[in-house]
């Protein structure tokens, strides 16, 4: 099994000089006049150029040679089981593997995969606190996976969803999964939750996997969870009347994912920019699940909402980024002082036909990533997943 990086233990500076593009992750500012990143003990603590800002004494230094730099990408659905493995599948590694795609972190909508997954409520809880524990204490390769998300089920009463709370359980797996499917029901323990500070999801669209169903625009709204789960699909869209009706009823997150129906992903992503409401699209791949493991599946979602929903490709990252870490209250996700210290260094693949990376993603290519960070440590050089890039970063100390 894949093992977690080291943590940096004693006081760090990270900088990376000399980039080509910074892309801060927020729609209102994508690209940002910079060529410099600083952080320190695992948090930016200076962007701008490098005449302008303290390199001195870093204990590491990157020189990007020309490259784009963005926040890590973060996976705003996943279905974690135990560790880097995934039973559905029977297959190791996936969050290293999604690791060498960008993605620094993860949200999972539920462990529901686990082979005989409880479904009394004193089991479910126990497992998801659990969950919420193992992936906090040993994180695969660096990467910040927030698990630990019980799926719903008939007789759960307010002192669970505190019971879950003060436990430090924080996420709903998606409501749907398990054993409540009715809007009436779903919207009490919805609320329940977030009187506790539990974000919750919803199933959208058909059934996934044996035990799901049905989740219709009628129960999605009544429900009114913080993330509309797979708007798209998971994989069986809904109607485009009831997405429509989905997208103009409610100010939820509206999540696209990697396994789910790409028409009805465009349709609502055209939905949202006619809205003028951008900021509610997020971005998952609904991985591992029976379609298997995504490691590319963020980076890919944002080539294909580029190139085929006409979005520029620094504001599609921002669906990748900055948009899920403000949607759920993460401290990565953006170029900004004070936040984590998450990054990807990519640049343009060789032979793609654009002249630089943001053309070639909105062409629909992928990027090559040349190194990850997570917490001002560098994670991994060159990935093995994506094509390969016409540049690539380096550690030239530390």
């Amino acid at each position: 099994m894949a093992h977690d990086a080291p943590a940096a233990t004693a006081p760090s500076k990270l900088v990376i000089r000399n980039i080509g593009l910074v892309l801060s992750g927020a729609l209102e500012h994508p690209i940002l006049e910079a060529d410099t990143v600083v952080a320190e003990n695992g948090r930016v603590t200076a962007i701008g150029r490098a005449k302008d800002v303290d390199t001195a004494n870093a204990t590491t230094v990157v020189d990007a040679r020309g490259t784009v730099l963005t926040p890590g990408l973060i996976d705003s659905h996943v279905h974690p089981v135990a560790g880097d493995w995934t039973p559905r599948q029977n297959q190791l590694g996936w969050i290293d593997s999604s690791l060498h795609g960008g993605v620094t972190t993860m949200i999972s909508a539920g462990e529901v995969h686990h082979p005989g997954r409880p479904r009394d409520i004193v089991g479910l809880k126990a497992h998801a606190i659990a969950a919420q524990r193992s992936f906090h204490n040993f994180r695969f390769g660096g990467v910040k996976l927030h698990a630990g998300a019980p799926v719903l089920e008939p007789g759960m009463t307010e002192q669970d969803f505190k019971d879950l709370a003060d436990a430090g359980v924080k996420l709903l797996g998606e409501v749907g999964l398990g054993g409540v499917k009715d809007g009436a029901g779903a919207k009490q323990m919805v609320a329940w939750a977030r009187k506790y500070g539990i974000q919750s999801t919803i199933h959208t669209g058909g059934p996934s996997i044996p035990g799901s169903g049905l989740i219709g625009a009628d129960v999605v709204l009544e429900a009114d969870t913080d993330v509309v789960g797979h708007i798209n699909g998971g994989h069986t869209a809904l109607p485009d009347a009831e997405i429509r009706c989905i997208c103009e009823g409610c100010r939820r997150g509206l999540e696209i994912v990697h396994n789910g129906n790409e028409r009805a992903a465009l349709f609502t992503l055209r939905l949202a920019r006619e809205m003028k409401q951008l900021d509610r699209v997020i971005l998952g791949t609904d991985g591992p699940a029976g379609s298997g493991v995504q490691p590319l599946g963020i980076v890919r979602m944002v080539a294909m909402l580029s190139s085929l929903g006409d979005v520029p490709a620094e504001i599609a990252f921002c669906f990748a980024t900055g948009n899920t870490a403000r949607m759920r209250k993460l401290d990565c996700g953006l170029i900004e002082v004070g936040r984590a210290a998450d990054f990807v260094l990519m640049d343009k693949a060789q032979h793609s036909a654009g002249a630089n990376l943001l053309e070639s993603v909105r062409l629909g290519d992928l990027p090559g990533i040349g190194m990850t960070v997570i917490d001002g440590v560098v994670r991994t050089g060159r990935s093995r997943n994506t094509p390969p890039a016409e540049r690539l970063p380096e550690v030239v100390s530390g």
